[in-house]
């Protein structure tokens, strides 16, 4: 069941968290963030308050202090049941504690306890964390500050000391009692070209002439309804990098933190296949939970998840190639597979599907992705098709390792292509499938379209595998690199890879350099990429790169407080500990010894609340009102009996294609007025289009025009259509290409293949029909 964190009526008692203010640092592509929580016990008795909060899964935390009324005590960072025993021990005494850790179950929630927070006291706890900024397709450095933590669907027997479990209090968005600030700046040597930003922002101001430094802060009044995300754009980004940071003396000559560290950037130019690979089983797990009901941003008119989710799968279904095999899953509380197992890609076995996501619902209840992941993985192998799977969801599951675990067990096999849906998407699912699985990770937020993102994950999945990548070193007698982080086996073009290693034995003089080459090869043909840097190391109070270096290591060790192996838990732990880095198997606790009286009275729990968007209080209006019961508000409706597949025979199908009246009235009724989903929709799975009442519909002429207008009489009427069709897409549509290129091209292929004879002849007649302007070298291949 879906636990909704506690009462939705106001809050009577009063929230000790009064404000967060964040600093963050960005340079280059690396952030490093420090947040602030600001306490204050207004309340004549003392308190412990509780405060659950989201943070992205690649967040590195390393340091934790509390300032309590002008005194600073740092936090340790020990064994997490260990920092759990003390901090009870501590607030049982009357002293005062502050606990911070990462849930046992998801890496991208955390929890705060204030322990013995005194009448009229003031507590400021922050802390601080680095991680990378992963790269956007159009050269953006993106970087989020997480402020939703949507409630997550609980399977029945979950742990109970989740953070997650929790009974977190959900207030409406203008009763939330304490505020959020941000001041950001923002560095690169190759200049800032723009920052962009979902969120108010206060006039942007460069510092000095070349723009390679800006400062930015969030307007006030943020309201906590949406993640805030900036877009960083560096007038050069795709430049390879070695930076060398220098290590900490003082620790253990066997720690990670006591040598100095490499992170190594590259940006490995792999040509695109043309054409690309036919192959392969293509497998599309698709959310249909209740929360998919929801809209995809908190922006007016935005499309419900469930309907971009279905364009979404119509797209990716007309962009498949010819030979190969597919299925869909609708997931929730069950499953429904489109079909028992993936067929091949047929005229027949397209329709079908596609009349099975016009149908689609949001409707299957709570998020249980691990049992439709194991049906997936349960099917035997179909010979030369490698199984490539993609996953779109809200992300709102709490057995987030067990999902983990189950894919990487597979990893052999597959690519798991994966996508967060709307604000709050859990970062910890959604980059864990796709890393453990050697795919990518999107998400998809505001005015981001899923279409798009999808289709370019297809287009990825579609290029021929980077094989027999290696790194390699050249280094001066006596000093070797350990690679710190996990072996690298897929490569995608544009893709960014950033890699560690720590650097052991005697450091050459200053002017000394070494070089590191990446090698791989793509289609029978070897590349490689070399870069040349100093070995001087550079100081960094901070450790940034060890610290990166460290989550690198734990992300690939640590499988969660339970589902880690023990013979990675020892290494997890000491790793975690020496580097001072967190993870689901530690905690960083403060403990004030220095009180001059222990904290006196009952103690009184307070829970900080979390804010309920906009789309749930209208939902919950309606519970109120008698509408839903409580479960069913927030999409934990009672389960729906997942339907037997019944594939329709190839009469049936046959029956229903002729009849085009009905056809165009359903197409009509399931995409409204959008034409481009309208003509993509009619298009046949070998690419082309037939000629018929809905293609002349899209192009708003009518049929007896299109026929009547046909240049070469008794010729092939689908070599017309397709033409047309083709023409239509790249003047109506230039703003959604990525959405329609794969599709398209397959069209151009069949228009070769079946009217090359008289392309030029319908070319030239179709510009003049449709009035384009459109370059005839658009039908080049």
């Amino acid at each position: 069941m879906v636990r909704p964190y506690g009462l939705l009526n106001r809050q009577e008692e009063p929230v000790p968290l009064k404000s967060i203010s964040v600093t963050l640092s960005i340079c280059e592509f690396v952030a490093g963030v420090s947040a602030t929580l600001n306490y204050e016990n207004e309340e004549k008795v003392p308190l412990e308050a509780f405060f659950v909060f989201p943070m992205d899964e690649d967040s590195a935390v390393y340091s934790f202090e509390a300032m309590v009324d002008g005194k600073k005590i740092m936090a340790e960072l020990q064994d997490k049941m260990k920092a759990h025993t003390n901090y009870e021990n501590a607030i049982s005494q009357g002293q005062q504690a502050f606990l911070l850790e990462e849930d046992k179950c998801s890496r991208d929630v955390f929890c705060c306890n204030v322990g013995n927070l005194r009448p009229g006291s003031k507590a400021a706890l922050t802390l601080k964390y680095v991680q990378e900024l992963p790269l956007e397709a159009d050269g953006a450095l993106r970087y989020v500050l997480p402020a939703i933590l949507n409630p997550r669907y609980q399977l029945s027997g979950w742990p109970e000391d989740s953070c997650l479990k929790m009974k977190t209090p959900v207030v409406p968005l203008e009763d939330l009692p304490y505020t959020l600030s941000m001041v950001a700046t923002i560095s690169s040597q190759h200049g800032i070209q723009r920052i962009q930003c979902n969120c108010p922002l206060s006039p942007i101001e460069y510092l000095g002439n070349d723009k390679t430094s800006a400062q930015i802060s969030l307007a006030d009044g943020h309201k906590f309804d949406c993640d805030v995300e900036l877009l960083i754009y560096y007038n050069e980004v795709h430049t390879p990098s070695v930076a060398v940071e220098m290590g900490k003396s003082t620790t253990d000559a066997d720690c990670l933190m006591a040598d100095p560290s490499a992170m190594v950037s590259f940006y490995p130019d792999i040509p695109e296949a043309q054409p690309p690979i036919t192959c392969g089983e293509f497998v599309f797990l698709m959310d249909r939970s209740g929360s998919m009901q929801g809209p995809m941003s908190k922006q007016d008119k935005s499309q419900l998840r469930i309907e971009a989710a279905k364009e979404t799968l119509i797209l990716l279904l007309k962009s498949l190639p010819i030979g190969c095999y597919f299925n869909v899953y609708g997931f929730g509380s069950c499953y429904e597979p489109f079909f028992h197992r993936s067929v091949k890609y047929t005229q027949r076995t397209m329709d079908e599907a596609l009349r099975r996501v016009k149908l689609m619902r949001a409707d299957l209840g709570g998020t249980e992705i691990l049992t439709p992941l194991r049906n997936i993985y349960s099917g035997p192998s179909i010979p030369g098709h490698p199984l490539q799977l993609f996953v779109f969801t809200d992300g709102e599951v709490t057995d987030t390792f067990s999902v983990i675990k189950e894919v990487q067990i597979n990893c052999l096999r597959h690519r798991c292509f994966s996508f967060g849906i709307g604000e709050g998407a859990s970062t910890s699912l959604i980059k864990g499938i796709a890393r453990v699985s050697g795919g990518m990770s999107e998400f998809i937020t505001g005015k981001e379209r899923m279409q798009s993102k999808a289709l370019r994950a297809l287009k990825r999945s579609l290029q021929p595998v980077v094989e027999d990548v290696s790194l390699s070193w050249d280094l001066p007698s006596g000093l070797s690199a350990k690679m710190l982080s996990p072996e690298q086996t897929v490569i995608f073009r544009g893709q960014r890879l950033i890699i560690y290693a720590q650097l052991t034995g005697t450091m050459p003089p200053a002017e000394a350099t070494g070089e590191v080459c990446l090698k791989y090869t793509l289609q029978g043909k070897s590349f490689e990429n070399k870069v040349t840097f100093s070995l001087q190391p550079k100081f960094d109070a901070n450790l940034t790169i060890h610290r990166l270096a460290a989550k690198s290591f734990l992300q690939t060790k640590d499988m969660g407080f339970r589902e880690t192996p023990a013979k990675d838990k020892k290494d997890v732990l000491k790793v975690s500990i020496d580097c001072g880095v967190i993870s689901s198997h530690t905690a960083f606790i403060a403990v004030n010894k220095d009180l001059n009286e222990p904290v006196q009275g009952p103690l009184v729990r307070r829970d900080v609340p979390r804010p309920i968007l906009l789309s749930a209080t209208a939902v919950m209006s309606r519970y109120r009102g008698g509408g839903l019961d409580k479960h069913q508000a927030f999409g934990d409706r009672p389960k729906k009996k997942c339907m037997p597949i019944k594939e329709t025979s190839p009469e049936m199908e046959r029956a229903h294609s002729s009849t085009n009246r009905t056809n165009l009235e359903t197409h009509h009724t399931v995409f409204g007025d959008n034409h481009l989903v309208q003509l993509i929709s009619l298009q046949k799975a070998d690419g082309s289009w037939d000629l018929n009442e809905g293609l002349a519909m899209v192009l708003g002429v009518s049929l007896e025009e299109i026929r009547t207008a046909l240049p070469i009489k008794n010729a092939d009427s689908s070599g017309w259509a397709t033409v047309l069709a083709v023409l239509w897409l790249h003047a109506n549509g230039k703003d959604m290409k990525c959405e329609w290129e794969l599709l398209e091209r397959k069209a151009v292929s069949w228009i070769h293949m079946h009217a090359g004879s008289v392309m030029r002849v319908l070319m030239k007649a179709a510009i003049n029909f449709l009035k384009s302007s459109e370059d005839p070298a658009i039908f080049a291949l």
